[in-house]
């Protein structure tokens, strides 16, 4: 199914783009039971399991569900892969509860169909694990953008046996408990039922070989822990708590396998003087009583690093935003850049001169004068 052809992942579940995450479950277990192929024997019935569970896996996860809500199907397609959209979401603890016994419990393996074919002879060549990467950013890196270099702790596959985790110079043997497959069956029996239970094979840990000779660098293991220093390009514009995919960063997968990915996940921190509101930035400039009655022009700092003139008018009110046209964060892509927002607060001395106190009397008077010397409940 084609972006252009999926349906709206709300619609799907049939609940509203505020639901919360009980309702979502209550919603997918709802049409799993209706869709679910062990139960459903229609054409399309693993069609539509394969979509409802889509939309499960994204709304279901904060990230996701931000990124969709933004972006819709395009924001979802243009980061993650399949395997990505279904990894943190335990579909089998759902299905299980509905009695189905997770993925794997019907023909046609939807779950493949999720991931790929991953498995190789029994066992299957495991992907390796995706790392996380915190990166404090402050709001003018966030700004400008920057590229930096990190070190990221991960498993690496050991130049030494090539990721065998055999010697060099021997060769692993197939494993004589499970045939290579990794794994074996139990067989028990309760009355007239029969049970049948596949277990990682203990001989060989689910390798499917024996190492008589153990590369001494990994220690039979296959991979080395390795810190590696990685560079990283930040756009323009990013948002906190905003992830960059790094593809085959994470750690080292088993022999034939890819590498996992490094997500760099971007964390903004506060600013002293902007607060961020998407793209615009907003801020504070307080003025005396005289300056908003009389009007002035007033500099206050931008992101760039230098100061800006502001006209404020006369008359200006307490509270008043006035906006800086494109002086605001980097739009990512084409979007236009933010704006500047001052919101002006008008400033009352606490403390006066005798002149000042004066001044303000006869001010006083001029204006009551003006009134007709109404009261403030006078009509």
């Amino acid at each position: 199914m084609t972006t252009t052809e999926k349906r709206d992942y709300y619609e799907v579940l049939g609940v509203p783009k505020d639901a919360s995450k009980d309702q979502l479950k209550s919603a997918y277990r709802k049409l799993a039971l209706q869709y679910h192929p062990d139960r459903n024997k229609a054409p399309d019935a693993e069609e539509h399991f394969k979509e409802i569970s889509e939309a499960y896996a994204v709304l279901s996860d904060d990230a996701k569900r931000a990124q969709y809500d933004r972006f819709g199907h395009e924001g979802i397609q243009g980061r993650y892969s399949s395997e990505d959209i279904f990894r943190t979401t335990n579909f089998d603890e759902i299905l299980r509860d509905l009695g189905f016994g997770g993925f794997g419990g019907f023909s046609g393996n939807i779950f493949d169909m999720f991931f790929g074919n991953m498995t190789g002879s029994g066992r299957g060549s495991q992907r390796g694990a995706d790392l996380r990467y915190d990166l404090d950013l402050n709001l003018e890196q966030a700004a400008t953008g920057l590229t930096t270099e990190i070190e990221v702790p991960r498993t690496e596959r050991c130049q030494v046996c090539k990721g065998s985790g055999a010697k060099p110079g021997s060769t692993p043997r197939t494993c004589t408990e499970c045939g290579g497959r990794g794994q074996v069956q139990r067989v028990s029996s309760s009355g007239f039922a029969q049970f049948v239970r596949v277990e990682t094979c203990r001989a060989c840990r689910g390798r499917g070989q024996v190492l008589d000779n153990p590369c001494r660098d990994c220690k039979g293991s296959g991979v080395v822990q390795r810190k590696r220093k990685i560079e990283v390009k930040i756009p323009p514009g990013i948002e906190d708590e905003s992830s960059l995919r790094l593809r085959g960063e994470g750690d080292a997968g088993d022999t034939g396998a890819p590498s996992g990915d490094l997500y760099v996940v971007c964390r903004v921190v506060p600013h002293k003087f902007f607060t961020r509101q998407e793209r615009d930035l907003l801020c504070e400039a307080s003025i005396s009583f005289a300056d908003a009655a009389l009007g002035t022009t007033i500099k206050v700092p931008t992101i760039e690093g230098n100061l800006a003139e502001v006209t404020v008018p006369a008359g200006t009110q307490s509270g008043t935003v006035l906006k800086l046209r494109g002086r605001g964060m980097p739009g990512l892509g084409n979007t236009p850049r933010g704006n500047e927002l001052v919101t002006i607060k008008i400033q009352t001395p606490s403390k006066l001169s005798d002149r000042q106190k004066e001044l303000l009397k006869q001010f006083k008077e001029i204006e009551d004068e003006g009134k007709g010397k109404k009261g403030f409940f006078k009509f």
